[in-house]
């Protein structure tokens, strides 16, 4: 008898990290696999592949077919990567846990290093962030639109069409390539606020799927998310917006990194602050990233 449902995107990579979720569930509550049924939407964001996802309508289109099916109770949660889940949800809406964090780098395939790359390389990335980052390090790139699942990407890197690309190193790994590419440390690059993050949302009003859900909950992680994405919600950022952000505890207190970039990489704001509460360190480090940016960063964001 089927005992939860897992509504999930139906790529190689949403569908290991349900598998993620089921194993977890099943070994908090001495479930069989059979018990966790794993629902697959597909979504726009799937749908839609030669655009940026700005110009179509952002994160929304990785999260809005997932959330009507959780609101009309077909299914009992939903897996996300963080990184795509909008800053500001529906308040029907929780997110109820979080597996612990993967690697949070990108990874740089093509080439040994940014450095490496060769005079005005082309690499494929539909990241603002990338974009801005890249251009900030070497404004000599061209930087194109590069969208689809990792094979799609490595297969388009692999046929000529850019000279390298950037992926997560955390789907890479869950993909069972964790041997592609080359990592960037966040000195360098800072990684997409929530990367590397596996988080579930439920409705708001299901007591009994938060309940069965709080095990799965990795505390610390979940602070770290919350503070990038109070970050954001500070920012008032959108899927427009190059900001880089990273979180991480030692011991009770978090530090959070984070830095804005003009979409041409010219201007740039950068800093960091600690503290104990994910939300009221979020928003305090953007008030202090928009009083010290650029007027041509600060235009980018909610400023």
């Amino acid at each position: 008898m089927v005992q939860f449902r897992l509504g999930t995107r139906g790529s190689a990579l949403a569908l290991v990290q349900a598998g993620m979720v089921r194993a977890a569930l099943c070994a908090a509550h001495g479930w069989t696999e059979d018990q966790v049924e794993t629902v697959v939407i597909r979504t726009t964001g799937d749908r839609v592949q030669d655009r940026a996802l700005a110009e179509i309508g952002g994160k929304a289109l990785w999260t809005r077919e997932l959330d009507r099916a959780l609101l009309a109770g077909e299914v009992d949660a939903c897996v996300h990567s963080m990184k795509d889940v909008e800053t500001i949800r529906p308040d029907a809406i929780r997110i109820a846990a979080m597996l612990p964090r993967a690697d949070v780098r990108d990874r740089l395939i093509g080439a040994q290093s940014i450095a490496a790359l060769p005079h005005g390389a082309t690499v494929g990335s539909s990241s603002p962030r990338r974009h801005a980052q890249l251009l900030r390090m070497r404004p000599d790139l061209k930087v194109v639109i590069f969208r689809g699942n990792v094979d799609t990407r490595l297969a388009k890197l692999a046929a000529g069409e850019v000279d390298a690309t950037l992926l997560a190193a955390a789907g890479l790994d869950r993909l069972g390539r964790g041997h592609v590419g080359q990592p960037i440390d966040p000195d360098v690059m800072l990684p997409a606020a929530s990367q590397g993050a596996v988080g579930l949302e439920t409705r708001a009003d299901d007591t009994n799927a938060l309940a069965l859900l709080a095990p799965l909950d990795h505390a610390g992680t979940h602070a770290c998310v919350r503070a990038e994405r109070a970050l954001l919600a500070g920012l008032v950022a959108d899927c427009h917006s190059p900001v880089g952000a990273m979180a991480d505890m030692d011991g009770g207190t978090l530090r959070l990194r984070g830095e804005l970039i003009a979409n041409d990489g010219a201007a740039w704001v950068a800093g960091e602050m600690t503290g104990d509460d994910p939300e009221t360190l979020g928003q305090a480090l953007a008030v202090d990233l928009l009083a010290r940016a650029p007027d041509a960063v600060r235009r980018l964001f909610g400023a």
